[in-house]
């Protein structure tokens, strides 16, 4: 069933004019939509009752979100609570409703107050509706007794009024103490002004870097094949099949095919080895890791 909400004056309107339900007439509506799927049971039932669900969207105006789209949530959360209720409970269905409604328009709100999410948990969910409200009782009291609070006392009364983590009191007062903003943003009014994000640290490498970088690996290679050269035929394909392949050879397949023992080649390969370390530390330390 489609609801519009094009003008929530006008739906407003439309709601106050809704009839009233009995109770009887409510089990009866219920009923027919839970056992039968009755969508003319449905559509009276969420009529009458969506007075209910502006009234508690009014409730939320203050987070900044439009007045249409609180609506159309409460809505939402209107239909969901039909959906799930069970008219044999003895309940009224308005007093089941409330908490659907209620949840309905939280998300909705907590979903679109920043573009990074405020939060998942059910603690984040109290604090983003009761943080200020706790704070604000908090604060009266203490002017009341002459008294000032600073912030991490005042942190430290949220976090056991309401019964969460005082971390999870800092970082919800830290996501409510600001709004998003674009990073192209120009930081002054001037059009040219920089825009905020020039101010960012490029965490690239400089080109000073780059260059000492580009020149310290040539003269490594060089320091490499130099050494290299100094090996026999057999010892610089040991090497190079071992450490020098992106998927190393085993001594085993290397023993097969050169016709030695796997003993004999492992052998070969520390010998290469240490007459290249022994040309390489005449020339620096750097490399010696290659050899490790």
């Amino acid at each position: 069933m489609a609801l519009d909400f094009a003008d929530d004056r006008k739906m407003s309107r439309q709601a106050m004019k809704a009839e009233l339900l009995d109770a009887d007439t409510e089990l009866r509506l219920a009923r027919a939509w839970r056992d039968h799927r009755d969508e003319q049971a449905l559509h009276r039932l969420i009529t009458a009752y969506m007075r209910l669900a502006i009234s508690m969207a009014g409730k939320f105006r203050r987070y900044g979100a439009p007045m249409n789209d609180l609506i159309q949530e409460a809505g939402l959360g209107l239909m969901k609570a039909a959906d799930k209720f069970d008219p044999e409970r003895g309940v009224r269905f308005s007093t089941y409703a409330v908490w659907w409604i209620r949840a309905s328009i939280q998300d909705y709100v907590m979903r679109n107050w920043s573009m990074v999410r405020t939060g998942s948990t059910s603690s984040q969910k109290t604090l983003f509706f009761n943080l200020r409200r706790v704070q604000a009782k908090f604060e009266r009291e203490a002017m009341a007794r002459g008294e000032a609070l600073d912030p991490h006392q005042l942190r430290e009364l949220v976090s056991r009024e309401v019964g969460v983590p005082l971390h999870d009191v800092e970082m919800m007062e830290g996501r409510l103490s600001g709004s998003d903003f674009s990073l192209n943003a120009l930081q002054s009014s001037d059009d040219d002004g920089r825009e905020w994000i020039d101010a960012l640290e490029d965490e690239s490498p400089q080109g000073d870097a780059e260059v000492e970088q580009a020149h310290d690996m040539a003269q490594l290679r060089n320091w490499l094949i130099d050494a290299m050269n100094g090996l026999s035929d057999r010892e610089r394909f040991i090497v190079r099949e071992r450490k020098l392949r992106e998927e190393p050879r085993t001594l085993e397949s290397l023993g097969e095919e050169l016709g030695l023992s796997k003993e004999r080649i492992r052998q070969v390969e520390a010998a290469a080895f240490q007459k290249m370390r022994k040309s390489l530390e005449t020339k620096s330390k750097e490399v010696l890791h290659f050899l490790t």
